[in-house]
Order: C-alpha cells, then structure tokens, then sequence
C-alpha cells in the first residue's frame, strides 16, 4: 500500500516523553499510534495511510487485538512516523534510511539471516523449545540464566538431554561472574542488589552441576558487562540487548540464521567462542 498522504510528523517534544520511549522499548505499537493520533490529531485511516496498513489492522492494534511482530513492519511504521534515529534505536532498529551510506545495502532483504524480530523472549518461547529438542548444540549467554536453564521450569531446562542416546548433546553456558565489578553494576542498573543476583548466578551454575551426568554441559563465568543474551540451537540463534532499566528477556528478540555470506550469525557465534576464551569454567 502506497502512502500518498506522506508521513506524519509528531512533534519533537513527543519523542522525548517517558511513556513514548516506554511504548518504543516494548514495542507496543498501539500505544504509538494512540500517542500519534493524541499529539498531531490524525486519525486511523492518516496513519493506516503513512505505515502501509489497511485502517482495519490499524484499529486493531490500536484496540490490542493485534500485535506486530515482523521487522519490515516496524520499518514501516518509522518512516511513517518519522522517527529520529534514538527512536527508532529504542524500537530495536537501525538509523533512518536516509541518514544512511551504501543505500539498498542496508535494506533487510540483504541481511536474509535475520528472518524475524520478536517483540520480547516469550514471544518466541515456544520457537525457541522447538529448536532446543532437536539441537545437537546449545549455546547460551546469559547474566544468570535461571529463566533459561536454572530453574525446573525454565525456558530450555525441560528440553535438555536426559540419556545421551548417541546424540552427543554438547551444551555451553555462560554466566556473569558473581564476584565481578560487573555484576554489580548490572544489578544497580536493573534495580536489585548485588547479593540476590549473585546469588541467582550461583544458584543457576548448582542446577546447571546436578545436570552434568545426562549431557555434555560446560559453564563458565564472564566478567564483563553483559551486553547480549544470546540462545544458539545448531544453525540458529535469537538475540537480544541488556541495557539500562531492563533485562535481556524484555527486550526485542531476533532469530538470525547461518546462510553462507551472512555476517551476524557468524559474528555472534565468534563474540561467543572469545568470551569462553577469556572465561573461567566452573562445571
């Protein structure tokens, strides 16, 4: 669908309001169209106009009944709103086209490895299920890990190999070291004190130990400040950013897979493997 009534223009001020970058970090696309139609008066047939959409799907992600999960989607809905570049950092994508060098390089149809975006891990959850019980790999970088593979009723815990079969299961995971300067400070950042996310760390590497006996488990600590989340099964991976205020599982999620020129999926894969480099195993 065409957009011949051109983007629309919030004001500047709008962009830097605290409940607009919330809507923007959580991707809730409703609230940005409720926010558009508040701070310039456009209705749903202006904005279904400006991003693409039929005004029906505009009234439906207005109304909650609809989610956006796709990246050339969000795409669209910041150019239409015109987005300066940290709003559409705070929405998980990259500076505005325009801004750009290297022009239809940059479109996502060149990065084909990166096949959806997720507005959050659960999101992809059960995706992401579906990969670990047929992967022969499984690599995770976490801070500490109990809601993927600490605790019974974690993510991946259920999906980890009880006999070894033959498969040969070989499972890497990296935890923030509990008595780091960084974990420290990735606690203050997100609001909880150093001792319970230690203790969390801690208690993720005991129950990551009573599993050692059914599959090849390796753990190690980092000491750095954690940066991405990462989930690797075989070819496939699903990333995602700490930051500041949040944790790595409410943040936008990416499924990104191996192809032959792709350089994310070998670029997180090899970020991966110096971590471990510089890393001290401790199961």
């Amino acid at each position: 669908m065409t957009t011949t009534l051109g983007s629309i223009e919030l004001p500047d001020w709008a962009w830097e309001r605290a409940e607009v970058r919330q809507a923007l970090r959580a991707r809730i696309v409703g609230a940005l169209f409720r926010y558009a139609q508040q701070y310039t008066g456009v209705s749903q047939a202006r904005i279904a106009a400006a991003v693409g959409m039929a005004q029906g799907r505009v009234n439906e992600i207005i109304n909650g009944r609809r989610e956006v999960s796709r990246l050339d989607v969000y795409e669209r809905i910041a150019d239409g709103l015109l987005m300066p570049d940290d709003a559409r950092h705070l929405l998980g994508l990259a500076a505005s086209r325009e801004k750009r060098s290297g022009g239809a390089a940059f479109d996502l149809a060149a990065f084909p490895e990166v096949v959806r975006a997720y507005a959050a891990q659960n999101s992809a959850a059960d995706e992401i299920q579906q990969q670990a019980r047929e992967a022969q790999e499984l690599d995770v970088l976490a801070v500490r890990g109990l809601g993927l593979i600490g605790l019974n009723d974690s993510l991946l815990r259920a999906y980890l190999p009880r006999d070894q079969g033959g498969k040969g299961s070989v499972v890497r995971v990296l935890l923030l070291d509990p008595d780091s300067d960084a974990l420290a400070r990735r606690a203050a950042e997100i609001g909880e004190s150093a001792e319970s996310l230690a203790g969390g760390v801690r208690l993720a590497e005991a129950r990551l130990r009573e599993l050692a006996n059914s599959c090849d488990i390796q753990v190690y600590r980092y000491r750095m400040l954690p940066t991405w989340r990462l989930i690797r099964t075989d070819s496939t991976m699903f990333v995602s950013a700490f930051d500041a205020g949040w944790e790595g599982h409410e943040s936008a999620t990416y499924k990104v897979m191996e192809t032959p020129h792709g350089p994310l999926f070998r670029g997180f894969r090899r970020m991966f493997d110096a971590v471990i480099d510089g890393a001290q195993r401790t199961v």
